[in-house]
């Protein structure tokens, strides 16, 4: 049985990924049995209505068949995976959704407006959803249509939002994933200043070379911990289970509740797809095959505006935040004519805001124009002030300023891509190489 919840937190507290810790506890108290990893699931960076990171959870569950892993500790106890299972029994089913149903209402923050979602269902749900809900903004009515067809059950609250999280959680194939672990906080320290060690973050960092997103060097930002009243106390990142596992024993902070081992499809970039500047509607985000059209245009408080077009010749304008430290200084260089792919998003407005910026093919550059060579001295003429033209410093001829020699310089940024500084990238962004 697969099971997907959705929007049980808001900004002023909560955590989805608790609730799914609460849900685990149950099964092991219902001899409900894990199957595989939790999943933490991130869908649409760019939805309105999203809280913070955009994620929705899964698991499947069963009964056990051989041998099995530890993946966390919950309530107090270990808590054991399965590769394999049987499904439940109709009865042991029935109550545990509903029992499931009730610590996801517990967990919610309805009185700040969440939709609080939970499904169920006996198989994982086609992929197409999870592949609509992370590029694109997905209509309720939509996933209700999709569960009625595959026999789901659901229960939910509010506007009925969270069905397309919690469906999209149990559609995602999983296969292209990287993991998290994340380790939570007692109950009486939610909201109260976070006790976690930097030192021992960067040292796990330096030896676990699988890890990413830890801390960011140019800001020096601790990426571990969030900065929210929510009941995480830090996460650690990474593309192998291994690494984040031995990892997480390293850090030294204040007490661990309860830790979990989640597969993630954090930073794979699967909300990025290549799209010609018309298709590029509110809310989504793709990349672009452009050329740029005009100079860029450097802004209040740091940010870069340029001008590209397409193939099919479509126009959009582009802005590179100053937050993300590279891409507004890669833009800022950037001459009519330089080939690029760029990669970003949309909000409600026409604004194409980037995400990762790589140079295909690149202009000529030229550097301040020089005077000509006296063809007498040998000797480079000099200035005589603007417009006023060049003169020889030894035999004094002169020379218009149309003589000016233009000098082709490289450029300042080589082909290639580039990304923001880590502690402005989205959940979502491409794993890279850090800084």
């Amino acid at each position: 049985m697969w099971l997907g919840v959705d929007d049980t937190d808001s900004p002023q507290g909560g955590c989805t990924t608790w609730v799914l810790t609460e849900i685990l506890a149950l099964a092991r108290e219902s001899r409900v049995d894990l199957i595989g990893e939790p999943r933490l699931v991130r869908l649409n960076p760019n939805i309105p209505w999203k809280t913070r990171g955009n994620a929705a959870l899964s698991a499947c569950f069963g009964r056990g068949i051989g041998a099995r892993r530890r993946v966390g500790t919950v309530a107090g106890a270990p808590l054991w995976s399965y590769r394999t299972g049987r499904p439940l029994l109709d009865r042991q089913e029935s109550e545990f959704r509903e029992a499931a149903w009730a610590k996801v209402l517990e967990g919610s923050r309805t009185e700040d407006g969440t939709d609080p979602a939970l499904i169920t269902t006996p198989r994982r749900l086609p992929a197409e959803l999870y592949w609509r809900a992370v590029r694109e903004v997905v209509a309720v009515e939509t996933v209700v249509a999709a569960l009625e067809q595959t026999g789901a059950w659901w229960r939910v609250r509010g506007h009925r939002r969270g069905l397309v999280g919690a469906a999209a959680a149990v559609a995602w194939p999983g296969r292209r994933a990287t993991w998290e672990v994340t380790s939570y906080r007692s109950r009486e320290r939610w909201g109260g200043p976070r006790t976690v060690d930097p030192g021992s973050v960067h040292a796990a960092a330096r030896r676990h070379p699988e890890l990413f997103l830890c801390h960011d060097p140019r800001t020096r930002r601790l990426l571990v911990a969030p900065h929210t009243p929510c009941p995480i106390l830090f996460g650690l990142r990474g593309t192998n289970p291994a690494a984040v596992l031995a990892a997480r024993a390293e850090i030294r902070s204040e007490p661990v509740d309860r830790w979990v081992l989640f597969r993630t499809n954090q930073a794979t970039g699967d909300h990025l797809r290549a799209r010609p500047v018309r298709e590029v509607g509110p809310y989504l985000s793709a990349r672009i095959d452009a050329t740029v059209q005009g100079r860029p245009m450097t802004l209040a408080g740091g940010h870069v505006r340029v001008s590209v077009t397409d193939p099919e010749g479509g126009s959009i304008v582009c802005l590179a935040f100053e937050p993300t430290k590279t891409l507004p200084r890669v833009v800022s260089t950037l001459v009519p004519g330089d080939r690029v792919v760029l990669a970003g998003s949309r909000g409600l407005d026409a604004m194409f805001r980037l995400e990762t910026v790589r140079l295909v093919r690149l202009g000529p550059r030229y550097g301040t124009p020089q005077g000509p060579i006296c063809p007498a001295c040998r000797r480079r003429t000099r200035s005589l002030g603007m417009s006023r033209g060049f003169r020889c410093p030894s035999c004094h001829r002169r020379w218009p300023p149309e003589a000016a020699l233009r000098v082709r310089i490289a450029p300042a940024y080589p082909r290639g891509e580039y990304h923001p500084t880590p502690s402005a990238r989205r959940h979502l962004h491409p794993r890279t190489p850090e800084p």
